[in-house]
């Protein structure tokens, strides 16, 4: 017996052409439904569907974005790392479609970024990944950042300070001090990703945090820690016991 799955399909299902937007009742369609009750009462296949616009004369828009969004198991995260061929696989996503939905994914993930107009506090490894997670989390390549903070570990700036190939990221220690310097920084974390999905650090790694925090400690820079991020976990120099 054969227990694979069948890999979904993106090829336009067989079946009764179905009513058009246009014609269901007016409380049901997406728009009016936002403009009377909220967005928040939209489902995401209701939000995607306004944002596209159309589908197809056999599929409307909103049971088009249910059957993307069935194919991603129903997971908005998983969407916004489709590519805009996978999108434009499914008949009824064209190029404008398939850039207006990785546009809303990118929105979403810089939102968790604004505070109210306040620095976030980064004094904790959850804090950091928390922060980073939303920049690291759908790279295919390594990406090395460094977070400049005050001696409140309030949020000064983030700077992209490498970027690499799928297993390493060359970073120079030299330019992480400029940044701090020329920013007043009293306090850096380090962050990188492992788009492996394995948060180990690497004995480069270690070499590297070692430099760093040799390099902070003689500027009088507080090192407060240096997370290897994956998509779902991290791991923290501080909090192993790495960095005291």
């Amino acid at each position: 017996m054969n227990e694979n799955p069948v890999p979904p399909t993106t090829d336009q299902p067989s079946s009764v052409p179905k009513l058009t937007i246009n014609n269901w009742a007016v409380e049901d369609r997406p728009r009016e439904k936002l403009m009377k009750l909220g967005a928040r009462a939209l489902s995401n296949a209701e939000l995607l569907a306004i944002l596209i616009g159309s589908g197809t004369p056999q599929e409307s828009a909103v049971d088009l974005m249910k059957r993307v969004l069935n194919d991603c198991h129903n997971n908005l995260n998983a969407l916004g790392k489709m590519s805009l061929e996978e999108l434009m696989a499914y008949k009824g996503v064209g190029e404008a479609k398939a850039v207006s939905i990785l546009a809303a994914c990118e929105l979403g993930k810089r939102r968790q970024h604004e505070d109210a107009g306040s620095r976030p506090q980064l004094n904790s490894a959850d804090a950091i990944y928390s922060y980073m997670h939303p920049h690291l989390q759908d790279l295919e390549v390594e990406e090395a950042w460094v977070l400049l903070l005050n001696h409140h570990y309030k949020l000064i700036k983030e700077v992209c300070i490498s970027r690499g190939g799928i297993s390493e990221t060359a970073v120079d220690v030299r330019l992480i001090l400029k940044h701090a310097l020329l920013n007043n920084a009293t306090v850096v974390a380090l962050c990188h990703n492992h788009p492996s999905g394995n948060n180990r650090p690497s004995a480069e790694d270690d070499r590297l945090t070692a430099n760093i925090k040799r390099a902070c400690d003689y500027m009088r820079i507080y090192l407060i820690d240096h997370l290897v991020i994956t998509d779902g976990s991290y791991y923290s120099y501080r909090e192993e016991g790495r960095l005291d």
